[in-house]
């Protein structure tokens, strides 16, 4: 009898920690399995472009490139492999951007082990997956009129520039992270104020926070 051929997981954190408990649940969950680690965008590409993996589990704030940036890389890259975002920031406002950018599922970073291992199976058998709270808020919003937020308003790359603005990242920090001209940076930047209806980067972290945008 042939042996299951071993389950290859990139784990994208910046927190070793939360690295170091994500492979126990992994490990515990699926027995042997290979897995890779990264803590920025950048180490998660280099070992993208090594060797092919099955799953993606990536964070979504990190220093540097987000994982919403980095979704989209992955996307771009491999768009075959499922990849699970994870995230202690508010499923109502993540979840439905990520899904829309191409993840296969979203998991809160407050969920059980056993939940993320649920996850993860559905995801790799080419499934979505959402938590059941969720799913229930998505039903709500088909029969209630909805009042989009601003922030709603933003294209991907306009909102990844948002959640860096509103993290105190400057305008050449970011144009060096996400290998842009300064120019395209205030470009986005005037995009976003204009789209938000703010007026400064203070009012902008002021909106993020209350919004649960950034940590």
């Amino acid at each position: 009898m042939l042996a299951a051929p071993t389950l290859r997981i990139l784990l994208v954190d910046d927190h070793e920690l939360i690295r170091a408990g994500l492979k126990q649940v992994l490990h515990a969950g699926f027995g042997n399995i290979t897995v890779g680690e990264a803590k920025n965008a950048e180490e998660a590409m280099s070992l993208l472009t090594q060797q092919a993996w099955d799953l993606a589990i990536t964070d979504i704030t990190m220093p540097g490139r987000s994982g919403l940036d980095l979704l989209l890389e992955f996307k771009n890259l491999r768009p075959e492999m499922p990849v699970l975002v994870l995230s202690v920031l508010s499923e109502d406002e993540v979840a439905m951007r990520v899904l829309k950018s191409g993840a296969a599922g979203f998991v809160h970073k407050e969920t059980s082990g056993d939940e993320l291992v649920k996850a993860v199976r559905k995801v790799i058998a080419g499934g979505k997956y959402i938590s059941t709270s969720f799913a229930e808020k998505l039903a709500l919003r088909v029969t209630s009129p909805q009042t989009d937020e601003p922030h709603k308003k933003l294209s991907d790359r306009e909102y990844v520039v948002m959640t860096m603005l509103a993290s105190g990242t400057t305008l050449t920090q970011i144009g060096k992270i996400l290998s842009l001209s300064i120019k395209t940076i205030s470009t986005y930047r005037s995009r976003i104020m204009q789209k938000m209806r703010l007026e400064n980067n203070a009012e902008l972290t002021r909106y993020a926070l209350k919004h649960r945008l950034v940590e």
